[in-house]
């Protein structure tokens, strides 16, 4: 890519986390950017995954089957989880000198959640290759990823469907 790349973050209560993260890549991409993209709390069945599986410069990396939220997991759940997320991390740091542009979909709610290990991620954002950008989504960022973000957009919910029952909808909110 040969330029400086930022840390970019993606938060609040509103619907487009995900989705400014993935259109970022998808600009990317279209530019013949190397992308790694990586989810925390999801099952890798979103939409956008399915088309980015098909582009040569795309790394989707192996999601955790089967997500549960937070609230009704285990404690034996809780710490396969954790595991399986800190191992995720590690692989897309591993990968990450062979990438232009790496997203960590929900890196702030596994952090806030405990089940990924916020020093561990901390640490990779310190020290991640100069030309790196690196897409952070989800809720409530920790004050050390703020505090290292380049880039802040908060996305808050004003009305939201599901305040008048309307459950996710696919093609839509995944």
């Amino acid at each position: 890519m040969n330029q400086q790349g930022l840390i970019q973050l993606y938060c609040g209560d509103g619907k487009g986390k995900t989705s400014a993260g993935m259109g970022q890549c998808l600009r990317a991409a279209g530019h013949g950017l190397k992308i790694g993209i990586v989810q925390f709390l999801k099952d890798g069945s979103t939409g956008e995954l399915a088309v980015f599986r098909q582009l040569e410069n795309v790394t989707v990396f192996p999601a955790l089957p089967k997500v549960k939220f937070t609230f009704a997991m285990s404690d034996e759940e809780k710490a396969q989880a954790r595991a399986f997320y800190d191992g995720l991390l590690a692989q897309a740091a591993a990968a990450a000198g062979n990438l232009d542009v790496l997203l960590l979909d929900e890196a702030c709610a596994a952090v806030s959640t405990g089940l990924l290990d916020e020093e561990a991620l901390l640490s990779f954002l310190r020290s991640k290759p100069a030309g790196l950008e690196v897409l952070l989504t989800g809720r409530n960022p920790s004050p050390g990823m703020r505090e290292l973000a380049d880039y802040i957009s908060e996305i808050h919910m004003v009305r939201h469907p599901f305040e008048k029952g309307i459950s996710a909808r696919e093609g839509i909110e995944w």
